[in-house]
């Protein structure tokens, strides 16, 4: 029997399986609440299936169980950085090295469950990774569909799960709307950026975060924004830990994204109540691809997170990114790829124009490891030959520089 899905603004209810969204427009998630959870009962146990009560299905076997219990890290070093008490919700230790991990824990045997064979998206990086992983696990068929271009190395990592791997040429962006109507159209599920169970999934990294640092409470959590469907999963964890009486006040959610391509940014900025899309000459190139969405299709619902949490929304440009990549990394000890190191930027510019405190807990959510990112060779690193009869004296020159 499937859960009812509701949308969030106009509170419609539905009973169709593969809905998406409402006849508003906005998407909708799953009907799920409990009033019975208790953060403490649970915390002997591991894992995001741990949340089970709160999930809409219930444990599926294979590598769905391994996705969450992430670890959440102190790193005062960063301090420094971002002006205000740093903790680090690293989601790059999820199966697949990110925190789509979550969402196909739950979407993928959700799917099954309700009958389909085959599975798919679209995506060529996290998604498309996570999807195919979790549909391998589960014996279930998956499609991916990439635009034409794609580079080699990414087609590389996805194929590696035995996806079928489809090049779609034309305009990529417009794959949104026509996978949801495929969905109804033909015996597959394609499992999109906000599909109500993604939602559901994503939302235990906010459990788990005041798992970790219960009783505390933090004073916000940052993250990436793109589609705006893990902003709304995070935000949905909020709703349900409030609803159960766990939470008085929620934390305030600040969702960052690159200047190249910000249509939340500059609705917030605007202080508009939906955020529209971008024109096509106001998109630019970034290294922070993943989270380049000129159109989120969860944007406004991210948007509205920001404004009953008391958050913000801004945009950082791709050389500080790089430098919070940098930082990251030299201060840290994380592998990030760029879209993660945009909340750590974003944090930055929050405390310099006074809307985060320094002695305010933060929680930085860099969604996904860098390691996928590198290994190409084509890097410039800085080094130098020594031979080993001369490396002690080298090394007792550095030593005393």
């Amino acid at each position: 029997m499937s859960l009812p899905t509701v949308c969030y603004r106009c509170k419609r209810r539905y009973r169709d399986d593969y809905r998406a969204r409402c006849a508003c427009g906005e998407p909708v998630w799953f009907d799920h609440e409990s009033t019975a959870f208790d953060l403490s009962s649970h915390r002997d146990e591991t894992g995001m299936w741990r949340h089970a009560e709160l999930l809409p299905i219930d444990v599926p076997d294979g590598i769905a169980t391994a996705a969450g219990d992430t670890p959440l890290i102190r790193s005062r070093r960063l301090d420094e950085v971002a002006g205000c008490r740093v903790y680090v919700k690293d989601e790059g230790e999820n199966p697949t090295g990110s925190y789509k991990d979550r969402g196909s824990a739950v979407a993928v045997p959700q799917a099954i469950q309700q009958g389909t064979d085959v599975v798919g998206t679209v995506s060529y990086g996290n998604m498309a990774l996570s999807t195919a992983a979790h549909a391998a696990s589960l014996g279930c068929e998956c499609v991916v569909l990439v635009p034409a271009d794609i580079s080699p190395g990414r087609l590389e990592l996805i194929a590696q799960y035995g996806p079928t791997i489809l090049r779609v040429e034309g305009d990529y962006s417009k794959l949104y709307d026509e996978a949801l109507q495929l969905t109804r159209d033909l015996p597959i599920s394609f499992l999109l950026s906000d599909a109500p169970g993604r939602i559901s999934g994503y939302k235990t990294a906010l459990f788990e975060i005041y798992d970790s640092l219960y009783p505390e409470i933090p004073d916000a959590i940052a993250l990436p924004a793109s589609s705006g469907g893990f902003a709304s999963g995070v935000w949905r964890g909020i709703l349900d830990l409030q609803h159960a009486g766990v939470i008085d006040s929620p934390p305030r959610l600040y969702l960052i994204q690159t200047a190249a391509s910000d249509p939340i940014t500059r609705a917030y900025t605007a202080d508009q109540d939906e955020v529209s899309a971008l024109a096509p000459d106001a998109v630019g190139e970034t290294i922070a691809h993943s989270i380049g969405n000129p159109d989120p299709p969860s944007g406004t619902r991210a948007l509205t997170a920001v404004g009953e949490t008391g958050g913000a929304v801004c945009s950082v440009t791709d050389d500080e990114i790089r430098d919070a990549t940098r930082q990251f990394a030299q201060r840290g000890g994380f592998c990030v790829e760029p879209a993660s190191a945009t909340p750590l930027a974003g944090v930055r510019h929050l405390t310099r124009r006074g809307e985060i405190d320094e002695d305010e807990t933060v929680v930085l959510l860099p969604t996904g490891t860098g390691f996928k990112e590198l290994g190409t060779g084509t890097a410039s690193i800085q080094t130098e030959t020594v031979s080993r009869t001369a490396l002690s004296s080298r090394l007792e020159s550095l030593l005393s520089s």
